[in-house]
């Protein structure tokens, strides 16, 4: 692990670079002061950024509860370039997690997006639950951090469960779509361009999907399907063999990193933890330098150098406190939003445990390796919602075909956490989709590749 360490160090300084830098500073077209009409009327307290001031930010104000059963209103911070007369109109990127907020990376979204930026205003904001007003459960983010996966503390899962209450349940996506609609009314948008990464992708075919006149045009980049995600993972956990083995091509290693990944889970069963970890280290790695070879260490029953790298990822890949990726939100909107071998969180808890298990009966080797059934019922997202608290959750709209405008499909050939099966997958229910397959980039394609194939297609796609 010391060459690894090493290595990993100086690619997380790389990274940190990138983040913290924004690669450049906004051009004079497209920033201005604050308080220029137009910006958006229903956006108040407009002034620059504090941690940006070429930008401008602002608060919009959306009800707790749209039911009115709850009173009280929360406020969203709301970050933006000042071009408010951009011929093609609004641009609104949105994060993932969930549980990320959109704000504070307003700069280092723009140094990605500047070729396009003369054409269209960009906007970022903090869904509900992120950023400054994020949802607290620190057992979970001490647990879990930025990771789906990573097997939490039934304590930690009560407490954060008992914190939040059942205000819990005015958290989930269907409640940020509203808060979009009201922010495009706020901006005063006829329709809006979606650029969704991640769960920012869920949300934008969401969003699409109850407001189909709305939407001018959709980038998804490491998509999540518009049905949600599957708990049971059962796409990544068969793409991690070709992902392994196409990495191992790559950097000439010369084991097989599958099988020896089926072994390590058949001698340790520790499936679920290994899946967490590999998705963590793709944000680092794509190419998952050394994994082979720990692999093939615990399979041999060497397993010291594969404990290490689940603690390196555990505290130096996945860590990150709530402001940065709240799991409270995370939950919440998981459990609100998803479907889970049981049915739904509306579902009484004391018969969500014979459901999951009846499920990893039926599951198949074929369907889980180099994994094993246990794996795919064991990830960290699925017991937090297996223990959270009964509630009533929002309708999930009827699967159909997104509305008919133009669509780019953006993935990476080394994404585990969204492997491109999925993409294709989800291409079936759009019209006209551009696919993108950007070579040895992992998940978030526009953020984090090395390959700027992938920008620039988006680029291309909106300014076609």
């Amino acid at each position: 692990m010391t060459r690894m360490r090493g290595r990993v160090a100086a690619l997380l300084g790389a990274v940190a670079v990138v983040a913290g830098s924004a690669l450049t500073a906004p051009s004079a077209g497209f920033a201005v002061a604050a308080g220029v009409p137009g910006v958006g009327g229903g956006i108040t307290g407009q002034a620059p950024c504090p941690e940006a001031p070429g930008f401008i930010c602002g608060t919009l104000t959306v009800p707790f509860d749209r039911s009115g059963a709850t009173p009280g209103t929360l406020d969203l911070r709301v970050a933006l370039t000042g071009n408010s007369s951009a011929p093609r109109g609004d641009l609104l990127f949105l994060t993932g997690g969930p549980g990320q907020p959109g704000a504070p990376a307003i700069e280092r979204t723009a140094g990605k997006l500047e070729p396009v930026l003369k054409d269209y205003r960009l906007v970022m904001f903090d869904q509900r639950g992120t950023g400054q007003g994020a949802l607290q459960c620190p057992g979970l983010q001490e647990d879990m951090g930025s990771s789906d996966l990573a097997v939490p503390r039934r304590q930690s899962i009560a407490d954060c469960a008992a914190a939040l209450g059942p205000d819990s349940r005015h958290y989930s996506t269907a409640d940020t779509v509203a808060d979009i609609d009201l922010l495009r009314r706020a901006l005063g948008a006829r329709k809006l361009t979606l650029d969704g990464v991640s769960y920012g992708s869920f949300v934008a075919q969401r969003y699409a999907l109850a407001h189909p006149t709305r939407v001018a045009r959709l980038v998804l980049d490491s998509v999540v399907p518009q049905q949600g995600f599957d708990p049971l993972d059962l796409a990544a956990l068969p793409a991690t063999a070709r992902v392994l083995r196409a990495a191992c091509r790559a950097t000439g290693c010369t084991t097989d990193p599958a099988a020896d990944l089926a072994a390590t889970v058949r001698r340790y069963d520790n499936g679920a933890r290994i899946l967490s970890a590999l998705t963590g280290f793709e944000f680092v790695d794509p190419n998952y330098g050394e994994v082979p070879e720990i692999l093939h260490e615990a399979a041999a029953g060497r397993p010291e150098k594969l404990l290490e790298f689940f603690e390196f990822v555990h505290r130096q890949v996945d860590a990150a406190p709530a402001e940065e990726l709240s799991q409270g939100l995370h939950s919440a909107a998981l459990c609100a939003d998803s479907r889970f071998p049981w049915g739904t969180t509306d579902t009484p808890v004391d018969v969500r445990p014979a459901a999951l298990e009846r499920t990893r009966e039926r599951l198949t080797a074929e369907q889980t390796w180099p994994y094993d059934p246990a794996t795919a019922t064991g990830l960290g997202s699925m017991l937090v919602c297996l223990h959270w608290p009964r509630e009533q959750v929002p309708p999930a709209p009827h699967r159909r075909k997104l509305p008919d405008v133009p669509v780019l499909l953006l993935g990476g050939d080394r994404d585990i956490s969204t492997p491109y099966e999925l993409l294709y997958e989800q291409a079936e229910s759009m019209h006209h989709p551009q696919i993108v397959i950007v070579p040895g980039a992992a998940h978030s394609v526009q953020n984090r590749a090395e390959n700027p194939a992938g920008r620039q297609a988006v680029h291309d796609f909106l300014l076609r």
